[in-house]
């Protein structure tokens, strides 16, 4: 009698082959074909449940009630705080300041008089406890271990009964009942739903840490995003202290809000207004700059565009330069600057980029980065006050951006005097109860903004 053959199957998605490739013909991702018998179909017989079935309006909303993490600005991005048996997965680059952030919250949820559990995959308890230390985040409330198996895990959970788990990082830890290494899509996908089962059945909140892949998404299966109830991301530029938390997906909040952190000495730090951390304060007008207001989920916030304009050493192929900025979206207002509005750039060297280590990918920056790269080729300044909001064509038209009111209250409450926005914005701005001294001037072009700013090659 013939061996029957081994076949493979890809861990993502379930797809069989008969031989193993590197590559799954199915889901197109790499490394999860692995050997395995073909699977047996079985009959599923059905059970008794527990506890019946209810009319919705007879289920109790008390355990899921909310609590606070008395952290402002993570609460805002949850929703007003963590609801019992959430599962919170915190993604973010290496040294990024998640462990940090994250014990911050397990000692604050300990003050407050809730057991917490904060697990340790990739560093010791000693190490966890010396960082504690250094943040004030040491609390006899606050339980620490320092695992990689799934079981010691749930076991840990057991004695504990904590209301809050914090897990660090779901790519260290590991269990027999899945294929492959520690952090493998199989290895992931049980880890967490293991987690979110018990999460539920004893209505504690789960915040799991993970990592992130070389382009920035969230390393390991797709469908770990679609196992966890809030989905967050935690950012920042390396060389700045300034983080920002984004709610990517939330089943019981918003999804579009953004919290604001620095990170210091002591630890992370809450940052309530972050407005004047991406702009300079300058004694007099200086050309090649303008300020913008960008929104960062709902939160308007101002940015400061600078560019400098220099004759290029080689005119053949002069430089393009951005930093914080999309180079495209800079090349294509170039283009417009040139044709639409009379400036010269070709022979020159143009750079561009925000100060603070602000990433502003907003298309509303169009016009502000056209206004401070104009005012550095005619090397004149306008009016110190003034900010620029538009999205730029390439007819040199100029497009309405949303949150337009919000954008304008928050310029006014810094206390701007002028503020150049497309046509159409009129029926907007007057929903803006309080303006003060902000003088709204509506333009339909580019060469219109620059007109009335003063900056047209003509008026030199």
């Amino acid at each position: 009698m013939a061996k029957k053959q081994d076949t493979y199957h890809c861990t993502e998605c379930g797809w069989t082959t008969v031989r193993w490739v590197g590559r799954c013909a199915e889901c197109q991702a790499w490394g999860t074909v692995v050997e395995r018998g073909a699977p047996k179909l079985r009959q599923v017989s059905s059970s008794v449940p527990a506890d019946s079935a209810v009319p919705i309006s007879q289920v109790s909303t008390d355990t899921a009630a909310r609590r606070l993490t008395t952290i402002a600005e993570l609460d805002r991005v949850l929703g007003a705080g963590l609801v019992p048996g959430a599962v919170v997965l915190l993604a973010g680059e290496p040294g990024v300041g998640k462990s940090t952030l994250l014990l911050d919250v397990a000692a604050k949820w300990a003050r407050s008089g809730q057991t917490t559990l904060y697990i340790s995959g990739e560093e010791s308890a000693s190490q966890v406890r010396l960082r504690a230390e250094r943040t004030s985040a040491v609390d006899d409330r606050l339980y620490l271990a320092s695992e990689t198996d799934l079981g010691t895990v749930l076991g840990h959970i057991e004695q504990v009964r904590p209301s809050l788990l914090v897990l660090d990082s779901v790519q260290t830890i590991a269990t027999a009942e899945a294929d492959g290494a520690p952090g493998g899509p199989a290895q992931v996908r049980e880890v967490t739903g293991a987690l979110a089962r018990v999460a539920k059945r004893q209505a504690m909140a789960v915040i799991i840490v993970g990592h992130v892949t070389k382009d920035g998404s969230i390393a390991g299966p797709r469908t770990l995003e679609h196992l966890v109830d809030v989905v967050l991301t935690f950012d920042g530029d390396r060389h700045s202290g300034f983080r920002m938390v984004r709610a990517t997906k939330n089943r019981f909040g918003p999804a579009d809000e953004v919290g604001c952190f620095e990170m210091s000495e002591s630890g992370i730090v809450e940052v309530p207004d972050p407005s004047g951390l991406f702009t300079t304060e300058h004694a007099e007008p200086t050309p090649g700059t303008c300020v913008t207001v960008t929104l960062e989920g709902r939160r308007p916030l101002l940015a400061e565009i600078q560019a400098l304009v220099a004759p290029s050493p080689t005119q053949s192929s002069p430089r393009r330069t951005t930093h914080g900025l999309d180079g495209s979206r800079i090349a294509m207002v170039l283009a417009v600057l040139e044709r639409r509005a009379g400036l010269q750039l070709s022979p020159h060297d143009v750079y561009a980029s925000t100060v603070g280590g602000a990433r502003v990918t907003d298309p509303s920056v169009d016009l502000a980065a056209a206004v401070a790269i104009a005012s550095a080729a005619l090397d004149r300044h306008h009016p110190k006050r003034v900010l620029a909001l538009g999205e730029v064509g390439l007819a040199g038209d100029l497009r309405r951006v949303p949150g337009v009111e919000r954008r304008l209250s928050e310029a006014a409450r810094l206390g701007f005097e002028l503020a150049l926005v497309p046509t159409g914005s009129r029926d907007v701005t007057v929903k803006v109860p309080r303006l003060g001294g902000l003088r709204v001037v509506e333009v339909p072009t580019l060469a219109d903004a620059l007109g009335t700013l003063d900056l047209r090659r003509e008026a030199r």
